[in-house]
């Protein structure tokens, strides 16, 4: 398995540092909001390389973390009269209901920041000590962006391109512009704990290290998050926990691409923020899932209702293939013939292709091609009327199956009952355009009513009635059976 390594800008072969087990710590939420599709993308990608590593037979500790307190936290809980522990933890809260709706898995320690001011206080005493950072008068401390050498490694950053863009705000007690803090201070209707330096809170950087020190041997193997945390906050991880122990942080660091909604940048001022509700009160969770996966992870993702319908489509496709599969199977004479053996070797060859693309840093999108490879593949199988009626036919659908099951297990999608999925999916898409399943099922009843009496020019009307309102019907042998198109 391959990794791009954001610390060498290029796929490394991924081994972890101790036999079978990896030790992985990804950046969770600032709980002051509702998570929005960013975030989203980000729980996702995450999810799915633990599912992955723990498919390949890897033992895996996975840490995420919650940031508890922040300066959002205090402004949004002292503009709603409440307390930050509080807000936060509603929060914390609200996240987990929409992870679950995206099938996301618990991590396996979800650590708080307020729970570990203790860790904190000490890893800021070690770098007070081995001079890499100082307090102020007002009970600051901050980091000595110069005493560490090799600031700016991960973002590639030359520490005097960076300095000439800083600068000193007034109140601040910095001896460089560079500098960041790792205590804070007190600040009247601000939550504080008690240091060495007096009341006060920390940095938003300094939990990550404390936090990942604690649970997690360094250098841990891996450590992810957006790639809008690269710098300065992993920038500064780094320097902290590199400075604090002189041992390697971790070897390696991966990120996820940017969310941009029809191709500009998310933001609530522009208009077009879109929260993970917001999407999944007009669509399915699982096809939220599933169109963040249709995208490398490293690449940028451009979100718009009109790509969910794509995806929709798409997903919905690989469940009648599945129902349409089981079906099938669910015939007990079976012809002795097998499948020509280029069938078979197709089959074989999908399957390597399915994991050499989630091998090669993660490919879903590539993963998610050899899925439809699958489908297409089961089709012809149907589409032929000796190989459907052989028992080659029939193992070779089990097979198929049986991959789309596995598959669906590592990226978190293709696990429900595939009946059961595509009746959730009509209702769905029947309520974003206002339809009205009564009626149509009124008008599916008149349609029949015509064809049976040889009115054909009433049910050709009604079909095309039905068209208009954006539903397909078709006739089987048991019936007319149909769907929003």
């Amino acid at each position: 398995m391959r990794l791009y390594n954001t610390l060498k800008r290029k796929k490394e072969e991924f081994t972890p540092l101790n036999d079978n087990k990896v030790n992985m710590y990804v950046c969770g939420i600032t709980a002051y909001d509702l998570c929005h599709i960013g975030h989203a993308r980000s729980s996702v990608v995450f999810d799915v390389l633990v599912r992955y590593l723990k498919f390949k037979g890897y033992d895996v500790t996975f840490v995420r973390n919650f940031t508890d307190v922040d300066d959002k936290i205090i402004k949004r809980a002292n503009e709603s009269g409440i307390d930050s522990s509080e807000l936060a933890e509603k929060f914390i809260q609200e996240f987990y209901v929409d992870m679950d709706k995206l099938n996301v898995l618990r991590a396996d320690i979800e650590p708080k920041c307020t729970e570990h001011i203790t860790e904190m206080i000490k890893l800021t005493e070690t770098l007070i000590e081995k001079d890499h950072a100082y307090p102020t008068e007002s009970g600051d401390v901050y980091f000595k962006v110069r005493s560490f050498d090799s600031y700016g490694k991960l973002s590639k950053r030359n520490i005097e391109d960076m300095r000439s863009g800083a600068r000193i705000e007034p109140g601040e007690e910095k001896q460089d512009p560079l500098d960041f803090a790792l205590w804070k201070g007190a600040k009247p209707g601000e939550p504080a704990w008690e240091s060495p330096w007096g009341l006060g809170r920390p940095g938003w950087h300094l939990e990550c290290s404390a936090m990942s020190e604690k649970y997690l041997t360094l250098p841990f193997d891996i450590h992810g998050g957006g790639q809008d945390l690269s710098f300065p906050h992993h920038e500064n991880e780094i320097a902290q926990s590199e400075a604090a122990t002189g041992k390697e942080m971790a070897r390696f660091w991966v990120h996820n691409g940017f969310v941009q909604i029809n191709s500009e940048k998310m933001s609530k001022s522009l208009g077009n923020f879109f929260t993970i509700r917001d999407i999944t009160d007009k669509f399915l969770s699982e096809t939220l899932r599933y169109f963040l996966l249709t995208m490398h992870y490293r690449s940028p993702l451009d979100f718009s209702f009109e790509a969910l319908e794509e995806a929709e489509k798409g997903i919905r496709r690989v469940y009648k293939a599945m129902y349409q599969m089981e079906e099938a199977l669910t015939k007990s004479k079976w012809s002795k013939a097998a499948l020509p053996e280029e069938v078979t070797a197709e089959l074989d060859e999908l399957e390597k292709n399915w994991d050499a693309a989630m091998d090669d840093d993660m490919n879903t999108a590539a993963a998610l091609g050899q899925v439809f490879n699958a489908v297409r593949l089961a089709g012809r199988i149907s589409e032929e009327k000796s190989w459907r009626k052989s028992e080659g036919g029939r193992d070779a659908w089990k097979r198929i199956l049986d991959d789309l099951r596995k598959w669906g297990s590592v990226l978190g999608i293709f696990c429900e009952e595939p009946a059961k999925f595509l009746s959730e999916l009509k209702e769905c898409m029947l309520k974003r355009r206002g339809i009205d399943s009564a009626k149509v099922e009124e008008l599916v009843e008149a349609r029949q009513e015509a064809r049976k009496n040889k009115d054909f020019a009433r049910s050709d009307e009604i079909r095309d009635e039905l068209v208009a309102m954006g539903i397909e019907v078709n006739d089987t042998p048991q019936g007319a059976v149909w769907d929003v198109i």
